[in-house]
């Protein structure tokens, strides 16, 4: 997690945050009047750039995003008091794919054809889901809209986009990076790659976290022990919420 700090002290690392950033926002805002959720999403073919750049430029594009995600608000008239959220959402958004897809070591060249394309499918659909989590969590607390409404939709928004437009965006960047050597990796000079443990444990928390949460609000789950009083109730995903976004913090300080 240190990275995520040491990084401003390197000019070429603020200046790939400063494009990410950038990149993000421009997607975003034009798509600002196709509004899904009044003043919280709206349809977002941009939700592919976090997942790519967070796993081409590392923490770079963690700040980026959450930041490019905010300019998009404030430009786009969205923005307000789940903004914070949505800029604590969107730096999960890359954090997640960029931190497993380092544990999986999916760049290294002798990763099987298998393996990127699952390790990267498993790489969007946590990041999605931190994502969702965070911000339904978020907003779900402010009163604004129901968790289960706003995660679903940021998750298979995410997903999708992600998903379909991410991996032809990787092939077209990923090669002119490395060749200009402005990797993450190559820009910070990492030795040392994140274990696996934690990374699954931050796996765990986010999937986890937006199933359980999602299905048992809607009845499909049965989980006293997160609300013994009402299962389906406000309770269940305050405290819920909280007791899985502290599990993924606890991963983040072991990567």
């Amino acid at each position: 997690m240190r990275d995520l700090f040491t990084m401003w002290a390197n000019t070429r690392m603020i200046v790939l945050m400063a494009l990410t950033a950038a990149l993000y926002a421009a997607v975003l805002i034009p798509f600002k009047g196709f509004v899904i959720i009044p003043q919280l999403t709206e349809v977002r073919p941009a939700a592919a750039i976090p997942v790519v750049c967070g796993m081409l430029f590392g923490p770079a594009a963690c700040w980026g995003s959450a930041l490019g995600n905010l300019i998009a608000d404030v430009v786009g008239g969205m923005f307000g008091p789940g903004s914070l959220f949505g800029f604590l959402a969107n730096f999960m958004y890359a954090y997640v794919p960029y931190k497993l897809g380092e544990a999986l070591r999916l760049d290294e060249s002798g990763a099987s054809a298998g393996r990127r394309i699952g390790g990267y499918m498993l790489c969007c659909l946590s990041g999605s889901a931190a994502c969702a989590l965070v911000a339904g969590w978020g907003v779900d607390l402010l009163g604004f809209v129901p968790f289960t409404f706003l995660s679903l939709v940021i998750f298979v928004n995410n997903s999708i986009a992600s998903l379909v437009l991410g991996p032809p965006l990787l092939a077209i960047l990923q090669p002119r990076v490395k060749r200009w050597e402005l990797s993450y990796r190559d820009i910070l000079e990492l030795e040392r790659r994140p274990s696996l443990a934690p990374a699954m444990v931050l796996v765990a928390a986010t999937l986890g976290g937006f199933l359980v949460l999602n299905l048992t609000s809607l009845g499909f789950l049965q989980v006293t022990l997160l609300d013994p009083a009402a299962a389906k109730g406000v309770a269940l995903i305050r405290n819920g919420g909280a007791g899985f976004l502290t599990l993924m913090i606890i991963a983040m300080l072991l990567l």
